[in-house]
C-alpha cells in the first residue's frame, strides 16, 4: 500500500483552487500528486465545514485527470465492470475489501459522522457507480487494494501529458 499522504500547503491549496475553478472544501491533506508534482487527488473530511456529511473521502481534483475518467465512463466501462462483479466472486471479494480499506483510511482521521458510517463512495461494495472515486483510490493506496480503480487507471492515458498540469 503506498499511503503517503503530504500536508496541504498554501501552494496546493491555490492550486486545487485553480483545478476545481473553485475554493476547495474540506480537503485534509494530499492525497496523491502528479508526475508534475502538483495535487491530483486529496483526502477529504468526512463532515464539511457547512456541516454537510462528505462519504467522498478520496476527491480527484486534476481537470485532465477527471476528463479521462469521463471519457472512461461514458465508454460503457461501468457496466462491463457491474457484470464482471456479477460473475466473478473472486473479483466481488477483492472489491468488496477494497470498500473495507476505504472505510478504514477514512476513520483513521477520527471524525465521527455516523451518516455515513459504513458508506464509502464510488458505488463499493456491491456496484461501480463512479469512476473518478475508483481511480482516486487507486492512486492514493497503490496497486492491489482497489481492482477495479486499478483497471481504470489502467486504462487512462497519461493525462499529465503533453504539457505540465497548472
Amino acid at each position: 500500500m503506498n499511503r503517503e499522504t503530504s500536508p496541504v500547503t498554501a501552494e496546493d491549496t491555490e492550486s486545487i483552487r485553480r483545478q476545481l475553478g473553485r475554493p476547495p472544501r474540506g480537503v485534509h491533506a494530499i492525497a496523491h500528486r502528479c508526475k508534475c508534482g502538483k495535487p491530483d487527488v486529496v483526502e477529504t473530511v468526512p463532515r464539511l465545514a457547512d456541516g454537510t456529511p462528505f462519504p467522498t473521502f478520496y476527491y480527484a481534483t486534476c481537470p485532465k485527470l477527471t476528463g479521462e475518467i469521463s471519457t472512461l465512463e461514458s465508454s460503457g466501462l461501468m457496466a462491463e465492470m457491474n457484470a464482471a462483479l456479477e460473475s466473478e466472486p473472486e473479483l466481488a471479494g477483492a472489491y468488496h475489501a477494497a470498500h473495507d480499506d476505504y472505510l478504514a483510511a477514512r476513520a483513521a482521521l477520527q471524525i465521527s459522522v455516523p451518516e455515513i458510517e459504513e458508506i464509502s463512495a464510488g458505488g463499493m461494495p456491491n456496484r461501480v457507480k463512479c469512476l473518478h472515486v475508483l481511480v482516486a483510490h487507486s492512486l492514493a493506496a497503490g496497486p492491489g487494494v482497489n481492482p477495479l480503480g486499478d483497471r481504470a487507471l489502467a486504462l487512462l492515458p497519461d493525462w499529465w501529458r503533453p504539457r505540465v498540469c497548472g
